[in-house]
């Protein structure tokens, strides 16, 4: 059975509902998009972080965008196993262990220690690494739009949500 054929998504479209929400969501992807950090490791981020909250749709979604982002497909299957995976670059891998130790609950200990930030500045320069922190920002900030409002996985966002409007 088709999954899309009983799931349905509970919100009407977000941006009618909160018209401010598209504002800021072209805020935020202009800022994930601000040439800082390459576009393939954004996305390897991102889809990092739909694994870690363990959405369908956030993981469907970044598994595209990656894809559009030329990342190659070994890189894209192995994001789950990164640590282990001899595809990623080290910058990379201290980018996808900034997202985990960021949306990783019951860690213990600070949540990015010293060590960390240390291993992440040898890679990435200080605007690098402030938007580092604003993408990992920028896809929690939409992770209760995906968790809660349940949009269908593969259905692009405009033709997402319920047909009914806001009154």
């Amino acid at each position: 059975m088709n999954a899309t054929a009983t799931h349905t998504p509970r919100f009407s479209d977000p941006t009618q509902l909160v018209p401010e929400l598209g504002d800021i969501s072209v805020a935020l992807f202009k800022l994930a998009a601000n040439g800082e950090v390459p576009r393939g490791t954004v996305a390897l981020m991102h889809l990092r972080a739909g694994q870690l909250v363990g959405n369908t749709y956030l993981t469907v979604l970044h598994t595209g965008n990656a894809q559009r982002a030329h990342v190659p497909e070994e890189k894209i299957t192995a994001v789950a196993s990164w640590q282990d995976a001899p595809y990623f670059t080290d910058a990379e891998r201290v980018a996808l262990e900034l997202v985990e130790a960021v949306l990783t609950l019951g860690r213990g200990g600070e949540r990015v220690p010293d060590e960390l930030y240390a291993r992440a500045a040898e890679h990435y320069n200080e605007a690098e690494l402030a938007t580092l922190a604003m993408v990992i920002g920028q896809v929690t900030f939409f992770i209760p739009l995906a968790v809660i409002g349940k949009p269908l996985p593969g259905v692009r966002p405009s033709q997402q949500w319920r047909a009914d409007s806001a009154e």
